[in-house]
């Protein structure tokens, strides 16, 4: 993990579901797990309203809860990854090949955050 607090950084957000959030604390908040093989990609989005959508619409119908977590990535790393346009002007993520998830997860500033809890009814 990098931990030099005078390094330019951009904000993350990811939807996540209780399994991920499990693995990611087992983690101890600094890393993101492996991608199970039918996830050859791990998908960062851009903007903190994206992410609710998802974890109160996708994984809160699928898994019970969803949880937006917030994280500081090196902006200067990021940077080989071009931003993805996924729908409207504000659906934008990041898509990190699983195979280049170890070098994304040691270019995490700070600590990996819960920011939202979703519940189904």
């Amino acid at each position: 993990m990098t931990s030099r607090p005078d390094l330019p950084t951009t904000t993350l957000w990811r939807p996540t579901g209780p399994q991920e959030l499990a693995l990611v604390e087992e983690l101890e908040w600094r890393a993101w797990p492996p991608r199970l093989p039918e996830q050859p990609i791990f998908y960062p989005v851009l903007n903190e309203d994206y992410a609710i959508r998802i974890a109160r619409d996708w994984n809160v119908r699928f898994d019970g809860v969803g949880h937006v977590t917030r994280f500081e990535v090196d902006t200067e790393f990021l940077t080989r990854y071009p931003v993805r346009q996924a729908g409207g002007s504000t659906i934008l993520e990041l898509w990190v090949p699983a195979g280049e998830l170890d070098e994304l997860n040691a270019h995490i500033v700070g600590p990996i955050e819960v920011v939202h809890t979703f519940r189904g009814a």
